[in-house]
Formats: structure tokens, C-alpha cells, sequence
């Protein structure tokens, strides 16, 4: 017969159980650290996510600002350079008025330099003839001293009876 083995308490099959829960809640524990540890490290990025927002959302209220500011300057811009160029047109238009007027002006003062040539042609006949006047006048002057000049020498003869008596007494 054979001998029957007495039965095994099975410690052996305890303890490889034990060893396998012990490594299945090692293994679980290190699970849950990296995990707790890559949720903390997530936390920190959401955080630091959370913060970036904030200074773009800060950001973007101060460049909306600033567009704002920018707009009301563009639209000041536009109605002053609106004004300008009104101002422009009207001193354009009053510098037409003024070119037309200029333009009567010319033609008046070129139709006045004209008569003035006439005149001047006139005035330039009458002082020739003024000249020739004058001329003749000259010669009548020089025959009126010559005249004079006898008439001086005849006076002293009257005025001296004894020259004519005895013209080679003196």
C-alpha cells in the first residue's frame, strides 16, 4: 500500500500569496506616487496655466485699451485732417477769386502800359520838337546878343559924341 503522504498545510501557497499581495500593493503604492506625483506636477502646470491667463487676460484689456485710445485718436485725426483739408479748399477757392482778379488786373495794367507807350511817344514827339524849339530859340538868342552887342557899341558912341567925331581919338 502506499503510504499516503500526510496533507500539507500549504504555507508555501500562503506565503506565495502573501508575496504576491505584498508586490500587488508595492506595485499599487508606486502607482499611486507616480500618479500623485504627475497630478501634483498638473496641478502646478493648471496653476501656472491659470496664471498665464490671467496676465494674457490682463494683456488683452490693456491692448483693448489702447486700441481704444488708438481709435480716438484716428477718428480726432480724421476731423482734424477733415478740417484741414476744408480750410485748404476754402483758401483754394479764395485763391481762385484772387487768380481771376489778378488775371483782370494784368490785362488792365497791360492795356494802361500801353496807352502809357502812346503817351510816352507822344511826350517823346513834343520833346523833340521842344528840342528843335530851343534850338531855334538858341539861335535867336545868339542873333539877339549879337544884335545887343551892337546896339551896346552904338549906345557908347552916342553916349560918347566926340568918338564919332574923331573916331581915331581916344
Amino acid at each position: 500500500m502506499p503510504v499516503k503522504n500526510p496533507p500539507r498545510k500549504p504555507i508555501a501557497l500562503y506565503l506565495l500569496a502573501a508575496v504576491m499581495a505584498a508586490a500587488a500593493f508595492a506595485g499599487m503604492g508606486l502607482f499611486m506616487y507616480r500618479m500623485s506625483v504627475d497630478m501634483s506636477s498638473m496641478t502646478g502646470s493648471v496653476v501656472q496655466m491659470g496664471r498665464d491667463v490671467t496676465s494674457m487676460a490682463r494683456d488683452m484689456v490693456s491692448m483693448a485699451e489702447r486700441m481704444n485710445v488708438m481709435a480716438n485718436s484716428m477718428v480726432d485725426g480724421q476731423q482734424r485732417m477733415g478740417d484741414d483739408f476744408s480750410a485748404v479748399r476754402g483758401g483754394v477757392d479764395r485763391m481762385s477769386l484772387h487768380v481771376g482778379s489778378m488775371t483782370a488786373d494784368i490785362q488792365q495794367l497791360s492795356g494802361n502800359i500801353e496807352n502809357m507807350s502812346g503817351h510816352i511817344a507822344s511826350m517823346h514827339q513834343a520833346i523833340t520838337r521842344m528840342d528843335q524849339s530851343m534850338g531855334r530859340m538858341d539861335q535867336s538868342m545868339a542873333v539877339m546878343t549879337g544884335s545887343m552887342g551892337r546896339m551896346g557899341v552904338d549906345i557908347n558912341k552916342f553916349t560918347r559924341p566926340e568918338t564919332i567925331m574923331m573916331p581915331f581919338m581916344r
